[in-house]
């Protein structure tokens, strides 16, 4: 259920009012956009910086286009790109909705080339290729944005490319931005001031151009006071060409600022041309995963459902009708899409991109990640555990005996407990993923024992965690039975030492279930 703002507090006799939505507190205004305004916000408790858009119903509701915006909120949610402004969270009002974003510091791409004017090619060059990183992201799950220009492209404190508004400029009805003041006609597309009808991707292709004329030569290459003038000149598609400008380049300018939208260059052209792929970083575009289209993964389908509130069945049945646009669709796909992107942030070390810079929640004994779990999607903020005897961090356990998989949960299970059987191994069931093992050692008369827990590493991945259990009392039977889902409970704490035979024992026995399970 939606929170409520709070109610104005007055601070003192002398100063403005707080006005405070959720654990936020409102601040200055940072812009001015379609629907309303954008302020900054910090959280009450951690102090953390956020954006909050503020979406006004009424402009929303004059435009009919209510249902779309709350489809498009629910995938905005979903989407993690390095350069992409993430959304946090949604509350709505009777009047406002509010839309805590991440907050950039470094100011507009457009205040960075108004005070250097031309870029460097190599500088222009990193910049193009971010936007074009994150245009690719949102066009393959179905968002348009129609209004890129520098004004919504961010600068951070490393000085990467953010993209903003994205998602909520396609609600626009066509023809809108020309009649507001934070719309820009220089970056439009022949056919989007026509007034023709377009399917939406070349416009952003178009704008892109724009935006690289731009970068490398610090003007627009169409611009007039006169907006008639201005309009033809778009229209004509001439624009001047620098004589600094290397052949290479304005070749790529040439095709993505051709007026025939048929005939003018796509994302996938651009990907390929010989300018753009020089010194291009590889996490920008991770390399596809091959995936069988006829297994679906669960865990998708659980968050899905999560989010949106659904059936499993009306997932399954979006994915069935092959309908792009179906917004479970759309949305299973970019979870997919999203850990092939975070695979690829941990193999380049980026993890930083990745990781929500908003507080996150604290991490318990209940939800707390597997150590092994991928950088990228692990708490990078949260302090280290402390001892509450000494005050002092906990080492966690560095090193995990197991065997690692991307099998299904329960595949899993059953082939461990086939091959215990195979075995003649006996064992005592904690849970569906939770096992104690043991066997007997005929030359002394002595059970060996073991515990199997399956913890969920990463998205897809998971570990069947062996640890020794040699030397401990055995438990009553009454410490059974409980079911639990994956993921299952967070690692125990690290085993004591076995020690003398007793740590050959459990390595043989490990060694037995393991070339047993590789049969």
């Amino acid at each position: 259920m939606a929170e409520k703002p709070d109610k104005p507090v007055p601070a003192s006799a002398n100063c403005q009012p707080i006005v405070k939505i959720g654990h936020y507190t409102l601040g200055t205004t940072l812009g001015v956009g379609t629907f309303g305004k954008v302020k900054i916000g910090e959280h009450q408790l951690t102090k953390h910086k956020v954006a909050i858009k503020i979406l006004n119903r009424q402009k929303i509701k004059s435009l009919d286009v209510v249902g779309k915006i709350r489809r498009e909120i629910q995938n905005l949610k979903l989407f993690r790109h390095p350069h992409i402004i993430k959304l946090y969270q949604v509350i709505s009002t009777p009047t406002d909705i509010f839309m805590i974003m991440e907050y950039v510091s470094g100011g507009e791409l457009f205040d960075y080339i108004v005070k250097r004017g031309k870029l460097q090619e190599h500088e222009a060059r990193r910049f193009f290729q971010q936007i074009i990183s994150g245009v690719d992201y949102c066009h393959r799950h179905m968002i348009v944005h129609r209004d890129l220009k520098p004004e919504n492209l961010l600068l951070d404190h490393n000085m990467h490319v953010k993209i903003a508004d994205f998602g909520l400029s396609n609600m626009m009805m066509d023809g809108e931005f020309l009649r507001t003041s934070c719309g820009s006609p220089n970056y439009a597309a022949p056919e989007v001031i026509s007034g023709k009808l377009y399917a939406g991707p070349e416009v952003d292709v178009w704008s892109c151009g724009v935006i690289l004329y731009a970068l490398l030569c610090g003007t627009l290459p169409f611009d007039d006071e006169h907006v008639p003038t201005l309009f033809r000149k778009i229209k004509s598609g001439i624009f001047p060409i620098p004589e600094y400008l290397n052949k290479s380049v304005v070749s790529l300018l040439c095709m993505m600022l051709q007026v025939d939208p048929m005939k003018r260059a796509t994302i996938e052209d651009v990907k390929k041309h010989d300018w753009f792929l020089k010194d291009l970083p590889e996490y920008l575009f991770p390399s596809p995963v091959e995936q069988d289209s006829s297994v679906i993964d669960t865990e998708a389908i659980a968050e899905v459902c999560d989010k949106f509130g659904v059936k499993e069945h009306e997932v399954h049945n979006a994915l069935l009708s092959g309908d792009p646009h179906d917004q479970l669709a759309i949305a299973y796909h970019l979870i997919i899409d999203n850990k092939r992107i975070a695979d690829e942030a941990a193999k380049a070390e980026i993890k930083d991109f990745y990781v929500a810079s908003n507080s996150p929640p604290a991490v318990t004994e209940t939800n707390r990640p597997h150590p092994e779990r991928i950088a990228p999607l692990r708490d990078s903020t949260a302090p280290p555990p402390q001892d509450k005897a000494r005050g002092t961090p906990v080492k966690r356990a560095k090193w995990h005996l197991g065997i690692r998989s991307q099998s299904k949960p329960n595949d899993i299970m059953l082939e461990v407990f086939r091959a215990m059987k195979a075995l003649d191994y006996e064992w005592k069931v904690i849970n569906p993923y939770h096992v104690r093992v043991r066997t007997l050692n005929k030359m002394t008369e002595k059970y060996v024992k073991m515990s199997l827990q399956l913890y969920q590493v990463d998205y897809k991945s998971y570990l069947l965690d062996f640890k020794s259990l040699s030397g401990e009392r055995e438990e009553s039977d009454e410490e059974g039975g409980s079911v639990t889902p994956v993921p299952p409970p967070p690692p125990p704490p690290p085993s004591p030492h076995p020690h003398g035979h007793h740590t050959m024992e459990f390595f043989e026995m490990c060694a037995a279930l393991i070339i047993q399970l590789a049969r």
